[in-house]
């Protein structure tokens, strides 16, 4: 099932301001919190829907790519944001309430612990995969070994030594907050501030892991498939939500962020979704025409060369090129004719070129000519 444009999804324009599309996400994030349609999929599946088009559209670089390539813009997998899960959602609700989860007030306390709670993430990776014209051309899967920190598997992430030196926190009881109720001349004010007991983590390690050292962290390699859609280009970003370095003790994990990279082609050249092949024939077969077999990125083609061709003509291969990153278009492969002049000749070739030089039709004719270089590559574009 393909997804929603993100704007659709926010109801605002593609020229929306930042304030404009968060304030669209608080009020959709509202009307859709699990809290308040308990047991409602559709509510759920919105809910999530409206989440992960704010993840992008807030994002000034994820948005710019985006806007650029649609849904493949920002996931490897060729889909944008990536699949968010429930806890990267209720991490953005700092940043949309000012702090805070703002649904355990309006629906009596539904967001539980996960709101209240500090739960911390983890940092993002930056990889770059070296890609041939080839596995542009059709997308490709990568799987690649990183380097990252993962969940230490002695004490299962949780940074404790055993069991029994891993509790909820007594202060805050696992909420990671706790409320002061003051009197004031206006009557009673509540306020809610950081546990200071474990520091808004909801839980009290009282003896350390000695692998991670109560981190909850170790170093440790992954192999990552990463499915890369046909058309990215030089330089590129693309993003794996979750796939970057694990996060203490339970945390959020951050993102894989990869970088494309091209390898130069032997033989071709890449100009947008365009590919350019220059062809160099000698001048008899410039003259006299000819049949040649060509490289493209789907193996050998066979052009043909017609008789009198001039040195600059450009041949067009209709959709040989590469296609459009989230789109069924594709470029041409231009094949630049260039004629080859020998540097030196025999005897016998030079008695034969001296004949031929003084015939009519070997003499230059500017009003007979074909159109110039210049002239082809504007005619092209037009």
């Amino acid at each position: 099932m393909s997804k929603r444009d993100y704007y659709d999804v926010l109801g605002v324009s593609r020229t929306a301001e930042v304030t404009e599309i968060k304030t669209s996400y608080r009020k959709l994030a509202i009307k859709y919190h699990p809290d308040k349609n308990p047991g409602d999929k559709e509510a759920e599946d919105k809910f999530k829907e409206a989440a992960e088009a704010y993840e992008v559209l807030s994002n000034p670089e994820k948005r710019k790519r985006y806007d650029q390539f649609g849904h493949a813009g920002n996931s490897a997998s060729g889909y944008g944001g990536g699949g968010m899960n429930m806890d990267d959602i209720f991490s953005q609700f700092g940043d949309i309430f000012g702090g805070g989860n703002p649904f355990e007030s309006f629906f009596g306390g539904g967001g539980g612990t996960r709101g209240g709670r500090r739960v911390q993430r983890g940092s993002n990776l930056r990889i770059k995969v070296k890609l041939t014209l080839e596995e542009v051309a059709k997308g490709v899967e990568k799987k690649v070994k990183v380097n990252k920190q993962v969940k230490c598997n002695t004490c299962d992430g949780t940074g404790a030594k055993d069991k029994n030196s891993y509790h909820t926190c007594n202060t805050c009881g696992g909420s990671g907050s706790v409320r002061r109720v003051t009197n004031t001349i206006l009557g009673q004010m509540q306020t809610t501030s950081t546990c200071p007991t474990c520091n808004g983590e909801g839980v009290e390690i009282t003896a350390k892991c000695t692998v991670c050292k109560g981190e909850g962290l170790v170093r440790g390699e992954e192999t990552i498939s990463i499915n890369i859609p046909a058309g990215v280009s030089e330089g590129m970003q693309l993003s794996m939500s979750g796939k970057g370095n694990a996060a203490p003790r339970g945390g959020i994990p951050g993102d894989l962020i990869i970088l494309v990279e091209e390898v130069p082609h032997e033989t071709l050249k890449r100009d947008g979704i365009n590919v350019i092949y220059d062809l160099y024939i000698n001048f008899a077969d410039a003259a006299l025409g000819t049949s040649v077999e060509i490289p493209t990125i789907d193996g050998k083609a066979k052009i043909k060369i017609e008789p009198g061709t001039q040195g600059g003509k450009i041949l067009r291969l209709k959709g040989k090129g590469l296609p459009e990153v989230n789109s069924y278009h594709k470029g041409d492969q231009l094949v630049y004719v260039n004629v080859w002049t020998p540097k030196t000749v025999s005897k016998e070739e030079k008695e034969l070129l001296e004949k031929l030089k003084n015939s009519a039709n070997f003499k230059p004719q500017p009003g007979k000519s074909e159109k110039s270089f210049f002239e082809r590559i504007k005619e092209y574009f037009e």
